[in-house]
């Protein structure tokens, strides 16, 4: 006996049992690598984005591993509100700068340090979205900063240089326009018969006009030339019994 059946056609539940189930995701995104100088204040930034719009049920996680190596220690977490880290190598260092409604989860690190230096992940989970890409990952580097010169170092080096070299150039000029006198070339002492009447005394004839010495003069004046000319200012020694006559 041949007994036959239709075939049972599949319902609406297994269908559903079938298809392909809708799960949610979210993806976090940071920039691959950060360079940063010792003593800088470093942005690391971290960008989500999710099916899902987050409530008060998302939270944000920071992690650092060492250049060095080793397990990741987490140091900042965010739930509702921030939790810097209260002691260990990131505290007081670390200020939040996320905007969960505009998909931020960004942090700053305050005083970089050649410490700092390793792999800082961002993970982020934003219920029911638990699928896709929830963490990423930046490799800090800190190098020790540049010496810079400051614009009063310039200053007082440029002093220290032109203001030597001003002074000279001072004189040289001085020197060209007010050129030295010529000294005689004899300078033996001449006898009363070759001296005019009172020249030895440095007395000069009624009428007769009496060179200055001029401030140039004086300026470029040798110090022999000096004694000398402050003598002959002096006038003659007056010895006892002379009297100048009057005729």
């Amino acid at each position: 006996m041949i007994m036959t059946g239709r075939r049972k056609k599949p319902g609406l539940e297994g269908l559903l049992t079938t298809a392909p189930s809708l799960v949610s995701s979210i993806t976090v995104s940071s920039p691959a690598e950060v360079h940063a100088s010792k003593g800088d204040t470093v942005t690391l930034s971290c960008t989500f984005t999710s099916t899902s719009r987050p409530t008060s049920k998302m939270t944000v996680s920071w992690s650092y591993r060492p250049q060095s190596g080793g397990p990741p220690q987490s140091f900042f977490h965010f739930s509702s509100r921030a939790f810097p880290p209260p002691h260990g190598q990131f505290a007081d260092r670390i200020q939040w700068q996320g905007s969960p409604a505009r998909g931020e989860a960004s942090i700053s690190l305050i005083n970089a340090t050649l410490n700092d230096n390793g792999t800082y992940t961002c993970s982020v989970r934003n219920p029911p979205d638990v699928h896709g890409s929830p963490t990423s990952h930046t490799v800090l580097t800190v190098t020790p900063k540049a010496p810079s010169i400051r614009f009063s170092d310039v200053v007082v080096l440029l002093a220290f240089i032109l203001l030597p070299s001003a002074v000279i150039t001072l004189i040289l000029i001085g020197r060209m326009l007010c050129p030295k006198k010529q000294r005689n070339k004899s300078k033996v002492y001449r006898s009363p018969i070759e001296v005019t009447e009172g020249e030895e005394y440095g007395i000069h004839p009624p009428g007769a006009e009496v060179k200055r010495a001029t401030c140039c003069d004086l300026y470029l004046m040798d110090l022999e030339d000096e004694e000398e000319y402050y003598n002959l200012k002096k006038g003659p020694p007056i010895d006892e019994g002379y009297a100048q006559s009057q005729c």
